[in-house]
């Protein structure tokens, strides 16, 4: 996710301190991963820089001075592009999964335990999302979702990768376990 972009769409509903954009971005989509605040003055500072934004007025507070941030017309052109880009499929070519499972057959390591643990961690995950999800409002329903569709198909490659560890251990040079 882009943090930058994010943060001016935010901005465009109306200016806001760096505080009040950290509360938006969290409320929105830091349930898992919220911001720190040293991102969002460190982000704000970035586009300050590159004119998405600019600073409207200065405040005195109970500790440093506050910053109130609107989004320029650049900025708002900044989003709107941003916005009808299409995001880059990631095929996961390189996966950390595969790697484990090549190194578990080349160390005569075994190869299904590594399989059936990662499956039992993506099935106690699928079972956390499924909970959160019922509980959820429609924004946590959708990540949920989105998350839950990837672990299925993570599911599907390990029960596959499991009926192949013979061919795959032959391939790599390495032992079935």
């Amino acid at each position: 996710m882009s943090i930058g972009h994010a943060l001016l769409g935010i901005l465009e509903s109306g200016p806001r301190h760096g505080y009040d954009l950290k509360r938006a971005f969290d409320a929105r989509f830091g349930q898992d991963r919220p911001l720190h605040y040293g991102q969002v003055y460190s982000t704000m500072s970035r586009l300050l820089k590159h004119g998405l934004v600019e600073v409207e007025g200065i405040e005195p507070g109970e500790g440093p001075e506050r910053k109130r941030y609107a989004i320029t017309e650049a900025g708002v052109t900044d989003v709107e592009r941003w916005l009808t880009q299409a995001e880059k499929p990631e095929p996961y070519l390189q996966s950390t999964l595969y790697t484990k499972v090549v190194l578990a057959l080349l160390t005569g390591r075994s190869a299904t335990e590594l399989l059936d643990t990662q499956r039992a961690e993506h099935l106690r995950l699928m079972r956390e999302l499924t909970r959160r999800k019922k509980d959820g409002d429609l924004a946590d329903q959708l990540i949920c979702d989105h998350a839950l569709f990837h672990l299925e198909a993570d599911l599907r490659w390990l029960e596959l990768t499991a009926a192949r560890l013979g061919q795959l251990a032959e391939a790599v040079g390495g032992t079935a376990r």
